[in-house]
């Protein structure tokens, strides 16, 4: 049998592959997320109105995607977050769009940030978006949770996007935006038969998850899990983001993942954002310090948010 040619990092990072696993990178230091990739998008023209969100574009407009990767890329972002987040082959199917093509839909987002971080000489990881069940409802669930379906529903539910997003080739698997403890274990189960890395992102409202559990009970799902890299809260209050991410660095042992909104509010009926923003990059520092190493925005956190992080973490954008 023919044995594979010899890859070396420089050859990796031109095709867009980091040189080295997300895991080595956060045990040497802090990495930096990108931000909201919605908000990136509508500040390019996209109408993002449909119940896909931005997985719609995935078919409609590729290419507004790779962009809007390429500006998180550019503005110092080292980790890229896939647009599969609101993904589910039910959505896909209720547009017409069959089972093998919705399959090469997920596929597609993992190549659109791959292409993206080949856009800078350096090491920029592509984390696979796994949403919670609520966000493919697009009904606003996943901020309450308990859907009122079992452990094994759920794991029904999510194994063939799991599993359609990690045959693309992702570096991790982005498990966000969370909002109970039965989705987690969920998750967690299905991952770990892909054998792919993860970090597990808990949605919180002040000391609790969405669904209103103790984020020491939360955290402790993913202690002693060889296969979670990092665990910690994203999609939420900046004011949340401290405790939880020393609760998450307490309880779990693990380094910490940290990526709250800007601070302004979904409205789901209204589907629109309310209030003002209140993210403070200078945040950043007392998230270090708490034990956070993998560090950035969420919903309506942009480019030039995340440029000012970059250079506070020593990257200079």
């Amino acid at each position: 049998m023919q044995q594979p040619a010899h890859r070396s990092p420089d050859s990796d990072r031109s095709a867009g592959r980091p040189s080295r696993s997300l895991a080595a990178a956060l045990s040497e230091g802090t990495v930096l997320l990108d931000g909201g990739l919605s908000n990136q998008l509508e500040a390019q023209g996209c109408d993002l109105s449909d119940a896909l969100w931005s997985a719609r574009l995935l078919a409609d407009g590729p290419e507004q995607i790779e962009a809007a990767h390429t500006a998180y890329v550019r503005a110092g972002a080292q980790v890229l977050i896939t647009a599969s987040y609101q993904a589910g082959f039910e959505g896909f199917r209720q547009r017409g769009i069959g089972r093998a093509e919705a399959a090469a839909l997920f596929a597609r987002s993992v190549e659109l940030a791959r292409r993206a971080a080949g856009a800078v000489d350096r090491d920029v990881w592509v984390a696979a978006s796994v949403g919670p069940y609520g966000a493919v409802r697009a009904d606003g669930s996943e901020y309450r949770g308990r859907y009122g379906l079992t452990v094994r529903e759920l794991e029904r539910f999510h194994r063939p996007r799991i599993e359609a997003l990690a045959a693309a080739g992702p570096d991790v698997l982005a498990l966000e935006t969370v909002p109970d403890v039965d989705e987690a274990q969920a998750l967690l189960r299905v991952a770990g038969e892909c054998g792919l890395p993860v970090w597990l992102s808990y949605t919180v409202a002040g000391d609790r998850t969405r669904a209103g559990q103790r984020l020491e009970e939360a955290f402790a799902l993913a202690e002693g899990a060889d296969g979670v890299v990092a665990t910690g809260v994203n999609c939420c209050e900046p004011a949340d983001a401290e405790g939880a991410v020393r609760a998450a660095a307490e309880t779990a042992g693990k380094p910490v993942v940290v990526y709250p909104n800007s601070g302004e509010r979904w409205d789901a009926q209204g589907r629109r954002w309310t209030g003002g923003a209140t993210f403070d990059p200078g945040r950043v520092r007392a998230w270090q310090d708490a034990g956070a190493r993998l560090v950035g925005g969420c919903c309506r956190v942009g480019p030039a948010t995340i440029a000012e992080l970059a250079v506070l973490l020593g990257g200079g954008g």
